[in-house]
């Protein structure tokens, strides 16, 4: 008997209130139970509370359907029966769903009996409520419906993308892991035929990316507010800081962080030029290259082995935490291999019924991968943890604490690497690597979020004063030595790979907010592994209970992203590269 089959498997929940029989074929499916939570009389707080458990159940329901359409969708984005199971979903299911869930807020908001229910967590879910009841519109539901249509088109076109290179034809993740060779010329071919085939659609991504605007802007407007920025800030319940903030985290990123992005660009050119002294230059395909000449790490060979060895690598943090990814894996929720054909990018996916996630990547074998599926991991742990909370709402906390759970993992998981690097230096390496990597995420966070609110705040530009915009930001977070001569038609153009521009817009300051409390947890752990892993746990299992600061300080770290601060963390990770980097 396998370590899977002795596992005890988690059962959903039994349908109390929509029944076991329940099937999603039309609306008509699901309407009289809307209108049975709309019509009840309520009496009670009692029933208030059961009232809200019943909403609940059919709403997790809906989540989880619509989760599995979505997955099976990206897994096979050239499925158009995939595809067609979804748009159903989105264009028959969502808007009267949308316009019943604001007449269900409303009935809450209005009962006499809510200011009874005072556990925690009630008053963070009245809030969220609250400002949705403020931003909804009738006009919007069919704009969003057209608006959800057309971001799933990025996944397409750009799941399509597959380059030839030495008679073999490879999907773009694959062709990227050519980028770490230590032949100059293999990894420049590489570069330049993913950048010809990105260019190749770039058109077609502007097109995308207009009508997204138009739609978003139109959104915005039909609600009140001046631009879609200012629309997102109250959609995505962003009630612990404001657009100024992140105005602020972006200078203090591009003070405090840049220089050290080009500290490490420097090194690399001096390093790269003393082992080939025809590297005169650094050009954008030496980005990955090992500055020793040493071939590409591979942490693994097959999506079977990376799983074993994470499963392995979080049994070393906590046993619980390994058998979250035994449970996936004998569930069936994991799609992990790169293949023509999936979405791009990665996810955990909660699934809110079951509460067992679904873990989406595309790995091949480097140490990016590896990073991406203890993220996902990360996610997924936290979805277990909450798994038991007795409303949807409380399950569902915003990203900028579910971005806290995958980024804290990331570091807290690196220690325990040597299950996938028996070799010392080999581990060495990929400890630098990823710390490395943190230096250039935050600039590469501040480019995007800054890019994202001059977008909304100019919804009328032209592609001509995108491209501009983009230049001037991306060179304000962008080290200074590495040499784009010769390919400014592709560096205009960078922004287009960032999938959260065109799918979930505004969700990405999130990742640089987290990785800076990730980085206190991290260090938490590092002082005191046992309380700084209880602190992470504490604050994964309050789900959305608390606010954010809250939830933050349960961790034991400042929700934070001062001048002073960043500084401060920087130069903590900056410590550590440092002592990597003179380890004999």
């Amino acid at each position: 008997m396998t370590a899977d089959q002795i596992l005890n498997l988690p059962a959903r929940p039994t349908r109390s209130f929509i029944g076991e029989a329940i099937e999603l074929t039309s609306w008509d499916n699901v309407k009289p139970l809307y209108e049975e939570l709309l019509d009840r009389a309520i009496d009670n707080a009692d029933e208030l509370t059961q009232w809200l458990i019943d909403r609940s159940e059919l709403e997790s329901y809906l989540s989880e359907n619509f989760a599995w359409r979505y997955i099976r969708m990206t897994c096979d984005t050239s499925n158009e029966a995939l595809i067609n199971q979804l748009n159903f979903f989105i264009e028959k299911i969502q808007p009267p769903m949308t316009t019943f869930g604001n007449e269900l807020d409303l009935k809450a908001v209005n009962s006499p009996f809510l200011s009874q229910l005072t556990d925690d967590g009630y008053d963070v879910m009245v809030r969220g409520m609250k400002k949705a009841i403020e931003i909804f519109r009738d006009e919007n539901i069919p704009l969003q419906t057209d608006l959800q249509t057309e971001e799933r088109k990025y996944g397409a076109i750009v799941g399509a993308m597959t380059v030839q290179i030495d008679g073999k034809e490879m999907t773009l993740p694959e062709a990227s892991d050519r980028l770490q060779s230590t032949d100059r010329a293999v990894r420049e071919e590489a570069w330049r035929k993913i950048w010809e085939r990105r260019y190749q659609d770039h058109e077609a991504l502007d097109q995308l990316f207009d009508r997204l605007r138009d739609l978003r802007h139109q959104i915005a407007v039909n609600a009140g507010f001046a631009n879609f920025r200012d629309y997102s800030f109250a959609a995505l319940g962003r009630f612990d800081y404001t657009p100024q903030d992140c105005f602020d985290f972006h200078e203090s990123v591009a003070e405090t962080v840049v220089p050290y992005l080009n500290e490490l660009a420097r090194e690399r050119k001096q390093k790269l030029t003393k082992a080939d002294t025809s590297v005169d230059i650094l050009r954008p395909w030496d980005a990955k290259v090992d500055l020793e000449s040493r071939p590409p790490l591979k942490p693994f060979a097959t999506g079977a082995e990376l799983l074993e060895k994470a499963i392995c690598c979080f049994d070393r943090l906590d046993k619980e935490l390994g058998d979250d990814l035994r449970i996936m894996r004998a569930m069936g929720h994991l799609d992990l291999e790169s293949r023509k054909g999936k979405a791009p990018g990665g996810y955990n996916y909660p699934l809110e019924e079951i509460g067992v996630p679904f873990i989406f990547m595309n790995a091949t074998s480097s140490l990016r991968d590896l990073v991406t599926m203890v993220h996902e991991g990360g996610h997924a742990v936290h979805s277990f943890l909450t798994r038991d909370l007795s409303l949807k709402a409380f399950r569902n906390p915003p990203m900028e604490v579910a971005e806290l759970a995958s980024m804290s993992m990331e570091l807290l998981s690196m220690d325990h690497w040597d299950v996938f690097f028996d070799n010392p230096e080999e581990l060495r390496r990929a400890k630098l690597q990823h710390l490395e990597s943190i230096i250039e995420t935050l600039p590469w966070v501040a480019t995007i979020d800054k890019f994202q609110h001059w977008i909304y705040e100019n919804p009328t530009h032209t592609d001509t004063d995108r491209r501009e915009n983009w230049l001037r930001i991306y060179n304000q977070f962008a080290d200074t030595i590495t040499n784009w001569n010769g390919f400014a038609f592709y560096q205009e153009y960078l922004w287009q790979r960032q999938l959260h521009l065109y799918e979930v817009p505004f969700y990405y300051i999130e990742y640089g907010i987290a990785q800076l409390g990730a980085i206190g947890v991290w260090r938490n752990y590092r002082r005191d592994p046992k309380a700084g892993l209880a602190g992470y746990k504490k604050a994964l299992s309050l789900g959305y209970k608390a606010p954010i600061r809250e939830i933050y300080a349960a961790a034991n770290v400042p929700f934070d992203f001062s001048h002073e601060h960043i500084k401060e963390l920087m130069g903590f990770v900056w410590e550590e590269i440092e002592k990597l980097k003179n380890v004999a």
